[in-house]
């Protein structure tokens, strides 16, 4: 019984762990793979080899890391196999090695920017995270949005345009001194 439980445990830390680091895993694929069907295909090649391999993880250390290192290998692989049969221009394991290197730099600031930004959306009225999240969340035309908030399409749209300038002030300043409402607004 106690193998079971272990099991269990196993099974939910890898989920946590590919649920927190999903979204850039697919980034880091879609840096190297135009394709949205192939990046899908190395996406899920990948995290069946993060599964298998998931008892050579060592706790503690940097998961995203692990799982774009197999996704790397992944790559790869796919493209030699295109240059092989001749589809696509390949590009050399060193040119690969330098991209992949250039995303693991920049891994930490996109990390920060993306915390800023919470944190700047958090600061926001209701009514201009309403917007934003019918604008990206449900992925709403602004004139749906305008019916929607009972607005004009042109106010809806500078309604979104100086929140979006107002965020990224925000996020490129540290988020200090943002002001979350009455500039922004009406």
């Amino acid at each position: 019984m106690e193998e079971s439980v272990n099991d269990d445990d196993r099974a939910a830390l890898f989920i946590r762990l590919l649920a927190e680091h999903e979204r850039r895993l697919a980034a880091y694929v879609m840096t190297f793979v135009s394709s949205a069907s192939d990046a899908d295909d190395i996406l899920q090649e990948t995290k069946i080899w993060l599964w298998r391999s998931f008892d050579q993880f060592e706790r503690g250390t940097n998961f995203g890391a692990w799982a774009r290192q197999a996704a790397f290998y992944r790559i790869q692989q796919f493209i030699r196999k295109r240059g092989t049969e001749g589809k696509r221009f390949v590009f050399s394991d060193t040119c690969l090695e330098q991209l992949a290197d250039a995303f693991e730099k920049n891994v930490e600031s996109r990390e920060e920017r993306v915390e800023r930004l919470s944190d700047c959306v958090s600061r926001l009225s209701p009514k201009h995270r309403q917007i934003l999240t019918l604008r990206y969340g449900e992925e709403l035309a602004v004139d749906e949005i305008a019916g929607r908030i009972n607005r004009t399409v042109a106010a809806t749209y500078r309604v979104l345009s100086r929140v979006r300038l107002s965020l990224r002030d925000c996020v490129l300043g540290g988020g200090e001194d943002f002001v979350a409402t009455s500039e922004v607004a009406q």
